[in-house]
């Protein structure tokens, strides 16, 4: 449902990941509909839905997937670069986003000069900027310490109240799992519980 702060969990070859790349579009399915508010993606052309991805879905990667020769602050700029936003309006935006997740300090730096749970904060500050309706997390604290994890969740848990962006997780974390208001858990690709 819509501000939602989801986790699905389950063993390692349950669907965890497969479901977020259907949702996300990434993936199709081989039957049934996905649909996304009241557009259904499965029927889209690659070009709407990549139009879509880009305008209406955050991704956070377990690999952080941050553009190396970027500026922390130009990563978070690139997703309203493609939309077409300001110059002046999208690095406004992308400063005070780094404000709000606490890097506002590393905007001149680049990936290899911070810290995991720096980049990661980066990959969050870039999937929200543009305030997508759905954020879609695989495994976003799995290279991460306990104490950075909590508060990875905690600014996101703060980003969801704040902004009523729904955020979906995959994940093994049981910190994730303990912050999130619903858990779904996948067995063999189908929900167990």
């Amino acid at each position: 449902e819509h501000g939602e702060f989801t986790a699905i969990e389950g063993p390692s070859g349950s669907g965890k990941t497969t479901l977020l790349n259907l949702i996300g579009g990434l993936d199709k399915p081989d039957t049934g509909k996905i649909f996304l508010q009241d557009t259904e993606i499965t029927g889209l052309s690659q070009k709407k839905l990549s139009d879509m991805r880009r305008d209406k879905i955050g991704f956070i990667f377990q690999a952080y997937n941050l553009i190396p020769v970027l500026t922390s602050l130009e990563n978070v700029e690139y997703v309203m670069l493609l939309q077409g936003v300001a110059n002046k309006e999208r690095n406004k935006l992308s400063q005070d986003i780094l404000e709000e997740v606490g890097l506002g300090e590393m905007i001149k730096k680049r990936p290899n000069e911070m810290s995991g749970g720096q980049q990661q904060r980066v990959a969050v500050a870039r999937a929200i900027v543009s305030k997508p309706m759905i954020v879609l997390a695989d495994e976003p604290t799995a290279n991460l310490d306990s104490a950075t994890s909590s508060s990875l969740l905690d600014l996101m848990k703060e980003l969801n109240r704040k902004n009523h962006v729904t955020f979906v997780f995959s994940t093994h974390d049981p910190l994730v799992m303990e912050k999130a208001e619903r858990v779904i858990t996948l067995k063999d690709g189908d929900i167990h519980e």
